[in-house]
């Protein structure tokens, strides 16, 4: 697999070793390390990153374990792969975040549903956007709500796909919109892709959760 170009766009190094961690509780030590020789990054596997938010882990390396998924196990076994690991990775230590962090308050938890959503997602895109250089914004319309990520990771140096290829971030907005709600899951679609040639990469959630 061709080395995916550095973009000097980066995550902090915390939310890289969640990552990481993240692909061993769905793969186990043996597909971990598998994944990571051939996305190039088998650096981390005997030296893991340091638990701090100095950003070290560069947006291409997310894109080279995407597509490592994607080359071993197809683009239907990858996509399920990525969904998992996105719900693990916010399940194991995104909710513990900054903005996040009063989501967990009983304060939150009597609010009614949609409040509930108005805050907790706009957290959660804020959260990215200071912690790390992936700039996310959050709009609400009448039936969902539409979560852009306009610098994004996963498809960093993909280019001339049909589908959209973000399924990691599907992941991580489906097990933050649970935690947030209190235990409902909702539809997440990616509708646009810059891998695709859109400008930004779009998620539309549904208002309602899945009954």
């Amino acid at each position: 697999m061709s080395p995916i170009q550095k973009t000097g766009l980066y995550y902090p190094n915390k939310f890289g070793l969640l990552t990481i961690n993240a692909l061993e509780e769905v793969m186990g030590k043996n597909g971990l390390n598998a994944i990571l020789n051939l996305a190039g990054l088998n650096h981390y596997i005997d030296s893991p990153l340091p638990d701090n938010l100095e950003k070290g882990f560069d947006f291409a390396e997310i894109a080279a374990i995407n597509r490592a998924l994607e080359e071993m196990y197809g683009p239907r076994g990858g996509r399920g792969l990525a969904l998992r690991i996105g719900r693990a990775l916010f399940a194991d230590g995104l909710k513990n975040f900054g903005a996040l962090a009063g989501v967990g308050d009983l304060a939150f938890k009597v609010l009614p549903l949609q409040a509930k959503l108005r805050i907790g997602i706009p957290a959660m895109a804020k959260i990215f956007s200071q912690i790390s250089d992936q700039h996310s914004t959050v709009e609400e319309r009448e039936n969902e709500i539409v979560y852009t990520i306009h610098k994004c990771s996963e498809c960093t140096g993909r280019t001339g796909m049909d589908k959209p290829i973000c399924f990691i971030a599907v992941g991580l907005l489906q097990e933050a919109l649970k935690w947030v709600s209190g235990g409902n899951e909702f539809r997440v679609n990616e509708s646009k892709c810059i891998s695709m040639g859109d400008s930004v990469c779009e998620f539309i959630i549904q208002k309602e959760p899945i009954a």
